[in-house]
């Protein structure tokens, strides 16, 4: 079964902006296209929207969940682990290397070092929020009441909002700079460490969760930068253990 057959057709978003199931907007006919999003832009960009995605998504399921179905917490309650790792560790990526990169490449810009110790805060609250939501998976697991049931969802809601809020405003002041300052090279070193910590079948997971909501140029560029085993294992199983993954945990295949 190929990628093709088990994921979403590419949205017609235009390149680098994030996916929507609509048509291209046309510009005025003079106007050239926009430039595509460089490889930092668009990996950064993948990333928070399929972080948004997933902590609203845990959120919604759970609070339809049976609080004493054990099978269900376990599936539900480990996604959220699986996507508080990842953004943990985008987390400290950005700050050991994405970021010290951009001040290097603008040492006396002191907006920019404010706008960072900003971001800096906002991301350390929203770390304490990942590890209160990891204790609340834990006593849902344990408890396997509705009042921990609900907890859970709420911590989801809540963390979702918080990352809403904090990835808007990156994309709007810190992106810019870095599409416009960042060395690409320095970009492809930092992306060899994009997926450290995860399991050969997590790496193949998230590339899917990657994958499913990204518009055309952002699938090009993510397939295109992984290694070829990967994407050898991705056209060979990986779309298909993906498919079965979303089944089971939302219910229904990934959208189209």
């Amino acid at each position: 079964m190929t990628a093709s057959a088990v994921l979403p057709r590419p949205r017609t978003a235009p390149d680098g902006a994030p996916g929507h199931a609509r048509g291209p907007v046309p510009g005025p006919p003079d106007r050239p296209a926009p430039a595509p999003a460089p490889r930092a832009v668009a990996s950064q960009r993948v990333l928070h929207q399929l972080v948004r995605r997933e902590l609203r998504m845990l959120a919604e399921l759970s609070t339809w969940a049976a609080p004493g179905d054990a099978p269900r917490t376990q599936a539900l309650t480990r996604h959220a682990e699986l996507v508080g790792r990842i953004l943990l560790h985008h987390h400290r990526v950005e700050a050991g290397r994405l970021w010290p990169a951009l001040r290097q490449a603008l040492p006396d810009d002191a907006e920019l070092a404010g706008h960072l110790a900003y971001w800096r805060d906002r991301c350390a609250r929203i770390d304490h929020d990942l590890r209160d939501l990891a204790t609340a998976a834990r006593q849902w697991a344990v408890a396997g009441t509705a009042p921990a049931r609900d907890s859970f969802a709420l911590a989801c809601f809540d963390l979702a909002d918080a990352v809403d809020a904090q990835t808007a405003d990156e994309e709007s002041t810190l992106l810019p700079l870095v599409a416009a300052h960042l060395d690409p090279a320095q970009w492809t070193a930092i992306a060899r460490s994009a997926c450290a910590g995860l399991s050969h079948r997590e790496r193949l997971l998230v590339l899917g969760l990657a994958l499913e909501d990204a518009c055309a140029g952002d699938r090009a560029r993510l397939l295109s930068g992984v290694p070829r085993r990967t994407r050898t294992a991705w056209r060979l199983y990986g779309a298909s253990r993906y498919r079965a993954a979303v089944v089971r945990l939302r219910g229904e295949p990934p959208a189209v």
